[in-house]
């Protein structure tokens, strides 16, 4: 073993130690949550889709950083129903799953057993739908919460949070697109303007911490 590989190991093996005695750097939060809103609207008409509000659930991973600040990964996934207002292309109730992955992190206030914080991520928002045919999307997206951590002792935590995620929609987007033209319904419902898609969860998890 060289000088060089002698020293990584050693260092390896202490910053191994010093994790284990001082736990909380790194945080694992499953959760459930409930979503709200979420409408695209067409561009040279009235015609709308809006997805329907229901529950979600998710993981949020966390690396502390400093004192008060995360790095923070999170994916969220919904699956939910689409109801369409005036379109002709679509006559049907759409089955979608809502999906987001996004990386940012989190800024706590002070405090021993409740700490509020501020959570900022972007990433990608992709909608799958299910309903035989029709086309995915995939789309940049952000989200910004305040949120609550208690925490039980520590090695475990409860985090509530409220977060808003916005999706851009690219201008002249056309969405929930018919991939299959042998059934002669080939086409998409409407093209977009571009604007930001909101949706709302209502988020409540239990934190391990190692």
């Amino acid at each position: 073993m060289t000088r060089n590989m002698l020293i990584g190991l050693v260092a390896f093996l202490s910053a191994t130690a010093n994790a284990q005695s001082d736990p909380g750097i790194f945080e694992i939060t499953p959760y459930g949550a409930y979503s709200f809103g979420g409408t695209f609207n067409d561009a040279e008409s009235d015609a709308s889709v809006s997805l329907s509000d229901s529950s979600s659930f998710g993981l949020i991973l966390d690396f502390r950083e400093g004192a008060n600040t995360q790095w923070e990964v999170l994916y969220s996934l919904q699956n939910t129903d689409a109801n369409a207002t005036g379109v002709t292309n679509v006559n049907e109730q759409l089955d979608i799953g809502v999906h987001y992955l996004h990386a940012g992190g989190t800024y706590q206030g002070d405090g021993d057993t409740f700490r509020p914080f501020l959570a900022l991520t972007i990433g990608a928002t992709h909608f799958d739908v299910k309903t035989d045919g029709f086309d995915d999307d995939t789309f940049f997206s952000f989200s910004i919460g305040p949120g609550l951590q208690i925490r039980a002792n520590d090695r475990l935590g409860f985090r509530l949070e409220a977060r808003a995620f916005g999706t851009l929609v690219k201008s002249g987007s056309s969405l929930f697109c018919v991939s299959d033209p042998a059934g002669g319904t080939a086409g998409c419902a409407f093209s977009v303007t571009g604007e930001v898609l909101w949706q709302v969860q209502t988020i409540a998890g239990i934190v391990f911490r190692f």
